[in-house]
């Protein structure tokens, strides 16, 4: 499942002139019921929203005053995200007749046309608070507070994140939540900036758009809308003609082979760092020890000691950037290691859909050719990964079958390519009548469902 979680504004979303209908409550179960999770991100004050709505326990987290309180419903904990204002702020509004004015645990906020006077006696004062406006309301809050501040918090708490959470909105204010969330659904009743701005419109407005999009959730996780999420794909390089060549941030199995010193190492780096850039998480499984250097990493085992199944879990339940060092570990003993740990990590990412993707270097060494599939591996795992080896046939063609992008580089990329074709089964776009390339530093070729092209600019 990739979406397993839905952010929803309150106001305008599922909320028509402050009330949930039952038909959209319902919805709101369902999509419960499913499995997936429910975040409300509101500019409403707690007090206020417990006044309005009577079912916040259908919602495991509650983002409040536009980003500045969270509250569990379950526990009743609420938790201040930012620190709140001086008083001086709010005195000195009242002292220039700013009527009505709101003071929340953080949040201080008041109506259109006294956006000037809220400027003015910021500036006067001295103090680095953000204004933002929500269909005429003027909210102040803390600089770098906004709803996906506030969102990305709840979400962690939970265990997840923005790349794994559908954000849906209608006002100026859900801007940010909606461009931190893999989807972006703006309600077809939304302004039209953000109707602009998101990733799909639904036919339907305020609660009934919500049902609609739960309902979608529930049937396909949001398949086929996935032409319209181009916000987070992944650029592998350039063509000659300077196309530019991406994987899609979902859903990518890819295959990188070459021989020995051909630059893999190098090429694979590159991509992590573009995956890194887009906010995925990343896990790899590093047998040569190559890629302990990445930036903002965590790496665990050394040269002396590989780590245990029970550490790299618990690196990996941390939700970070990780490298498990398998330098120290027999050759041999490699192929059950990744046997043992491939179920639990194909569990969490289940569930948390995490590390994002998974990249397993020299796979030849982890599941080879000449070793049986292991009893109950679902391959389906390896979705969202990166496979590097010397070559496709020394791989079990069982962790081949799910891989839809090729990367050949080195002296014999087409070769390499029809390795691929044979030992997978699937059927890759090559030309008899195309030589091999020469290829030059930084080149690569790229096979897939679609006609290959010369890739520059890979590495």
């Amino acid at each position: 499942m990739r979406y397993l979680a839905l952010c929803c504004d309150y106001d305008g979303t599922i909320a028509r002139h402050g009330v949930v209908d039952e038909a959209t409550l319902a919805a709101l179960e369902r999509l419960v019921d499913s499995g997936r999770r429910l975040v409300l991100v509101t500019g409403r004050q707690l007090d206020d929203l417990q006044q309005v709505m009577p079912r916040l326990d259908v919602f495991e987290r509650i983002v409040a005053e536009n980003g500045a309180l969270m509250y569990a419903p379950a526990t009743r904990e609420e938790t201040l995200l930012a620190k709140p204002p001086p008083a001086a702020l709010a005195q000195a509004l009242v002292e220039r007749g700013v009527q009505p004015l709101a003071v929340g645990r953080v949040i201080v906020a008041t109506w259109e046309p006294h956006e000037a006077t809220v400027l003015q006696t910021i500036r006067d004062l001295g103090l680095e608070l953000q204004v933002i406006f929500n269909k005429g309301a003027v909210m102040v809050l803390p600089s770098g507070v906004n709803k996906a501040s506030g969102a990305a918090t709840a979400l962690a708490s939970m265990g997840l994140s923005p790349h794994n959470a559908v954000g849906v909105g209608d006002a100026e204010n859900d801007h940010a939540l909606l461009a931190s969330c893999e989807c972006a659904v703006a309600v077809a009743n939304a302004l039209p900036a953000l109707r602009e701005a998101a990733d799909f419109v639904t036919a339907g407005d305020h609660g009934a758009g919500v049902a609609e999009l739960i309902d979608a959730l529930i049937v396909d996780d949001l398949a086929t809308r996935s032409a319209h999420i181009q916000r987070h794909r992944i650029a592998i390089g350039r063509t000659a003609d300077g196309y530019t060549l991406q994987l899609p941030g979902h859903g990518a199995s890819v295959l990188v082979a070459g021989t020995s010193g051909s630059g893999k190492s190098a090429l694979t780096t590159g991509l992590i760092e573009r995956i890194g850039e887009r906010g995925y998480s990343t896990c790899v499984i590093d047998p040569e020890g190559d890629y302990e250097g990445l930036p903002g990493v965590v790496a665990l085992g050394t040269p002396e000691r590989a780590p245990s199944l029970d550490e790299a879990m618990q690196l990996l339940a941390q939700r970070g950037n990780s490298v498990l060092n398998l330098v120290g570990m027999p050759l041999a003993d490699r192929p059950a290691f990744f046997a043992a740990l491939l179920p639990r990590l194909q569990a969490q990412r289940a569930s948390t859909g995490q590390p994002h993707w998974l990249v397993i270097d020299e796979m030849h060494h982890l599941l080879p050719a000449s070793r049986p599939v292991p009893v109950g591996a679902s391959w389906p795992a390896l979705a969202n990964s990166l496979q590097i080896s010397v070559h496709a046939d020394l791989i079990a063609p069982a962790a081949l079958a799910g891989v839809n992008v090729m990367i050949a580089i080195g002296g014999e990329p087409l070769a390499d390519l029809q390795r691929f074709a044979a030992t997978s089964g699937q059927a890759v776009a090559t030309s008899p009548d195309i030589a091999e390339p020469a290829l030059q530093t930084g080149e690569a070729v790229c096979g897939s469902a679609t006609p290959r092209r010369r890739c520059s600019g890979c590495s």
